[in-house]
């Protein structure tokens, strides 16, 4: 065929593909209108999943009557009128094709009111032919009402699924949007009933209330609230404590500045936070927003402004991986469960690089001055070797029987009283029972001691970092040219990591050294792998996640095994040692090592008070 210019109708049709994908990318985009509009409160109803019908109702700002028609026109927008102000973006709609789009291929009606006008305008679109603007009845705020979607694309519509899914991704979008603004109220309803009314309210406690009826009771109550800043970005939201992750990653919320978006280095980076502590192929939840200069997101990167992409994106990656590292990692304080979200300062980048190896001389100078209270100080590894690293944690194992002798006889008011407790006995050779002040505390010794020493360890290697070991006879290794530009480029932190990498040619790299404890595993294939994350802006992650496995395998062979009788002081030692330890509420399989049963739980165990 020859070239031609499509008519009209049809580039609508083509551009509202991109646009209008299914009944809830239309209950997106017109929430997002009344939200930059100034709405304070936004009414959704539909019917039929979305198909029949569509209506949002906002109290915003209004649309003037002679710019109705402009509403309805391509690449007619008021949230940009330059390359700076999208640059700089801090609205959601921006691309003018939103209401044209959705006209293209429905019944679209459109009503508002400005606040200095008497009486609001209406104007109606079908199939992407424009009616005249008319006088109508209409509070100040706007109405837009889409009727019989992709009722003038057959084909589209029998891509649409049952009424019960579509309900639920609209659904999904309006809670989405109502997490990000809890200073805005939301009201839905399908076929005539409410499917949920949320107030609006101020500060993080509302905030708390909102995440609750969207995330469930059960979700703030494991969570831990946190807020950072630094270099131009901040990192806030609630974690969810690693024993209630999910089957599926269906409770990740992340926002990056006020937008709900689908970002697969947010979430990798979230996810690498949890490494230490998530079980098996559990999926965390969490609620998460991200803020920075506009100018250095690209938040026009999808034509339903889901993805973006950060100017930075390693900055970014590290930056949030760390402070969900840190934010988990912090010491428990108090009992998590039934409480309410626990806040978390976490600390800095330059801080969480040096926590290791500053709370190893935390433990040793309290023990120290609890006159042997504490475990024992770890001893640097003598030649850094694997071996003498397992006997030396052995030999502290074999101490257990001095360990603070004082503790079972510590104070038990309230006030005195610490998070885990105080130990009462031991259960089937497995399980610690003690006593705290909002009821039974039941930990499972081995897991517990099993992050103790792991953390320990950790803190050991931190020490001393990874030092090269030298290799006898060097590896040649073959590579791409833009891997061993990432070899050269990375050289100073691959020999951080303990792993000498010399370019020898275009397409050659020479392993000189490996860190004595990776120096049994398949060391090309780890460089590769190296690579491969270096590549893919994720960072030297395979190495670390290598060591760490090691340190784990480790740690859970030299921890206290089941069925070994341990006494009060021995029992109150490691709940002491479990408080001040990071991510004691997981072993290093992700597994919990306690649990908290209340006094008015166990109340209704036994029928108290009925």
């Amino acid at each position: 065929m020859p070239i031609r210019v499509l008519p009209s109708e049809l580039i609508d049709q083509i551009a509202a593909g991109e646009v209008v994908e299914r009944p809830a990318s239309v209950v997106k985009e017109l929430i997002e209108n009344a939200l930059d509009a100034g709405a304070r409160r936004v009414d959704v109803e539909i019917e039929a999943g979305g198909t029949k019908l569509i209506r949002v109702t906002d109290d915003g700002t209004g649309i003037a009557a002679e710019e109705l028609p402009l509403a309805l026109a391509r690449h007619a927008t008021s949230k940009i009128g330059s390359l700076d102000d999208l640059e700089a973006l801090e609205s959601y709609g921006f691309r003018g094709e939103a209401l044209p789009s959705i006209g293209s291929v429905a019944r679209l009606t459109i009503t508002s009111r400005t606040p200095g006008d008497e009486h609001g305008w209406r104007i109606e679109c079908e199939g992407g032919q424009v009616g005249a603007v008319r006088p109508a009845a209409h509070p100040p705020g706007t109405c837009v009402e889409v009727r019989d979607l992709f009722f003038n694309t057959p084909a589209r519509r029998k891509f649409q699924r049952s009424e019960r899914t579509e309900a639920a991704q609209v659904d999904a979008v309006v809670k989405s949007l109502a997490l990000a603004r809890p200073d805005v109220e939301f009201r839905l309803r399908h076929n005539g009933r409410q499917a949920f009314a949320l107030p609006a309210g101020e500060g993080r406690e509302q905030h708390e209330a909102r995440i609750a009826k969207l995330c469930g009771e059960d979700f703030i109550a494991n969570a831990r609230y946190f807020d950072r800043r630094i270099e131009g970005l901040e990192l806030s939201g609630w974690l969810a404590a690693p024993g209630f992750a999910r089957a599926q990653p269906d409770m990740q919320h992340t926002f990056v500045n006020g937008r709900f978006v689908r970002d697969k280095l947010l979430r990798h980076a979230v996810r690498l936070g949890y490494r230490d502590v998530l079980y098996q192929s559990r999926h965390p939840a969490f609620v998460l927003f991200l803020a920075l200069d506009p100018r250095r997101v690209d938040a026009n990167a999808h034509p339903a402004k889901l993805e973006i992409r950060f100017r930075d994106s390693r900055l970014v990656h590290d930056f949030v991986f760390r402070t969900v590292e840190a934010a988990l990692a912090t010491p428990l304080q108090a009992p998590v469960r039934g409480a309410g979200a626990v806040a978390v300062e976490a600390p800095p980048l330059e801080e969480a690089e040096r926590r290791l190896p500053a709370q190893q001389s935390r433990l040793e100078s309290r023990s120290h001055a609890a006159g042997g209270n504490g475990f024992p100080a770890a001893r640097p590894f003598p030649g850094g070797a694997a071996r003498a690293a397992r006997g030396q944690v052995r030999e502290q194992l074999s101490l257990y029987a001095r360990l603070h002798e004082r503790s079972a006889q510590a104070p038990r008011n309230d006030d005195a009283c610490p998070p885990l407790g105080f130990a009462l006995a031991q259960l089937g050779g497995i399980y610690v029972l003690a006593e705290n002040r909002d009821g039974l505390v039941i930990v499972d010794m081995h897991a517990a001691h099993e992050r103790i020493t792991y953390e320990r360890l950790k803190q050991g290697f931190a020490e001393r970092k990874l030092q090269p070991q030298p290799l006898l006879v060097p590896i040649d290794l073959e590579v791409s040219e833009h891997e061993a530009e990432l070899a050269s480029e990375h050289a100073a932190e691959l020999e951080r990591l303990g792993l000498v990498v010399v370019r020898r040619g275009p397409e050659a790299l020479r392993i000189e050294a490996v860190p004595l404890l990776l120096a049994d595993v398949d060391v090309p294939a780890l460089v590769r792998d190296v690579l491969s994350d270096l590549a893919a802006g994720g960072g030297m992650e395979r190495a670390e996640a290598r060591v760490d496995e090691l340190l784990a395998t480790m740690a859970c062979h030299a921890a206290v095994r089941a069925n070994r009788r341990l006494r009060l002081d021995e029992m109150n030692a490691l709940l002491r040692e479990m408080e001040r330890t990071e991510r004691s509420d997981q072993c290093n399989h992700g597994r919990p090592t306690w649990t908290q049963i209340s006094l008015p739980e166990l109340d209704r165990l036994f029928l108290r008070g009925r």
